[in-house]
């Protein structure tokens, strides 16, 4: 099932309430869809140790991933944040998820919709968050 930009952003605000955000009271649900078509969500899980938190583009990753395998690509993928009272907050993905969503997007290419000043969802392809990617050189990396 191929799921709309509108579906995929209502599945990542229901992740939201799941969001374990006890330190930054910002809740974040991401929801990805697949290159065969599967829908997996995230949400971001904190804990006191910041660093070793997840967040939730990257929990839906891994979910697709595990489901996946080494197969697992994205076509797209939508991210939706909150602070404590619920107000929707401008949030597009870290670095660190920029880099994942770069390094799985199907033929390079994803669109990506977060929410932006005043609550407006804008949708950017990866390439343009994040124009200079990082890669390994084809000798490193798996095959």
């Amino acid at each position: 099932m191929t799921a709309t930009r509108e579906a995929l952003t209502a599945a990542a605000r229901e992740c939201c309430g799941q969001s374990h955000s006890p330190y930054s009271g910002v809740h974040v649900g991401a929801a990805v869809r697949s290159a065969s078509g599967v829908v997996y969500r995230g949400t971001n899980v904190e804990n006191a140790s910041y660093p070793l938190g997840n967040c939730a583009e990257m929990s839906a990753i891994a979910a697709g991933v595990q489901a996946e395998g080494a197969q697992f690509r994205i076509a797209e993928i939508a991210v939706w944040a909150t602070d404590h009272d619920d107000r929707v907050l401008a949030a597009s993905p870290c670095g660190g998820c920029r880099q994942r969503i770069n390094e799985l997007a199907v033929d390079g290419r994803v669109n990506v919709h977060f929410p932006w000043q005043g609550g407006q969802m804008r949708t950017a392809t990866v390439e343009e968050l994040l124009p200079f990617a990082f890669f390994l050189p084809p000798s490193r990396r798996e095959k």
